[in-house]
């Protein structure tokens, strides 16, 4: 599609890290009043394989850095994209159009697959006053809505104590990946999953490569729950955690961000921000009492299905 002359499509790799984790920071404190972007996590955000031919920067007059977007085929009937634009006066014609571009390559690659995808829009903030507008302008609906929890881990973790039979460890990615991947898509959580072993192999080495770590719970031997985590400078993100259906309610998923959230701390963090699918929990405001909750923030991933 053209770019409007106002403005330029650049490759994602041809800016510099700094200059996305500020306009990170920006979107966050326009939205929420508060960043906890990190070069750490922007370095994990562009390690993803598809995101090397599939990420693009917009800029306006005198180079200014309006958006970034990225795209990625990890679902079977979809492909999954994150858009961040902080507010101002270009914001919503720079969504706009990032969002079409995103269209037009979604549909090009299910042409390429020999079926139409949908396309899913994560990472987008509570009180982020553009995006919302712009997506639901251009047919995309509400699908799922983490919600981030900002967890002091100054004082120490918390504890949480094991099911009954249970035992963690940590997940060795290439003895492990199969386990993973599979309570990956068992889980309850509503967020799009990878549904690629390969791509979802990759990603937890990929962790691994940038402070990262999985841990694994077994009940009786058995897979029970993972947990996904990274320590960024000094702070720590807790990114997934997986409980297998049939166990839950008996503290596999607090046992194991508990266990993550001590490994952070260990690993220097004095804060941790967890990423919860409230969709999987009995009991939200017992896991916000159990892990000292001081704050929240919900990140909401929007949808659209295929023009057939």
């Amino acid at each position: 599609m053209t770019v409007p002359g106002e403005f330029v499509l650049r490759r994602s790799a041809d800016v510099s890290v700094d200059t996305l984790v500020r306009l990170v920071r920006a979107y966050e404190e326009g939205s929420t009043g508060t960043a906890t972007c990190t070069h750490e996590d922007v370095r994990l955000t562009l390690s993803h394989p598809h995101y090397a031919d599939n990420s693009w920067c917009l800029t306006g007059p005198g180079d200014e850095l309006l958006a970034w977007a990225s795209l990625a085929l990890g679902g079977d009937t979809a492909a999954e994209a994150a858009l961040t634009v902080p507010p101002g006066p270009r914001s919503a014609p720079a969504a706009r159009f990032l969002i079409l571009h995103l269209l037009d390559r979604t549909d090009a690659l299910g042409l390429a697959r020999g079926t139409p995808l949908g396309l899913d829009v994560g990472g987008v903030l509570e009180g982020d006053p553009v995006l919302p507008r712009v997506l639901e302008e251009t047919g995309f609906v509400r699908a799922a809505t983490l919600t981030q929890y900002d967890v002091d881990l100054s004082g120490g973790a918390p504890s949480a104590a094991l099911p009954p039979a249970g035992h963690i460890r940590p997940a060795v990615p290439d003895q492990d990946a199969e386990v993973l991947h599979g309570l990956h898509l068992r889980s309850r959580s509503r967020v799009p999953k990878t549904y690629d072993p390969a791509l979802f192999r990759a990603r937890i080495r990929r962790l691994g490569e940038f402070s990262g770590f999985a841990l694994l719970l077994e009940v009786a031997g058995h897979p029970a729950g993972h947990v996904l985590a990274h320590a960024a400078s000094d702070r720590g993100r807790v990114l997934e955690a997986a409980v297998a259906p049939a166990l839950r309610g008996i503290g596999v998923g607090l046992a194991l961000v508990a266990a993550a959230l001590t490994e952070l701390r260990r690993r220097g963090c004095a804060q941790a921000f967890v990423a919860v699918d409230t969709a999987q929990l009995l009991d939200p405001d017992a896991l916000r009492r159990d892990l000292g909750v001081r704050g929240e923030r919900a990140v909401t991933y929007f949808h659209r299905e295929p023009e057939l």
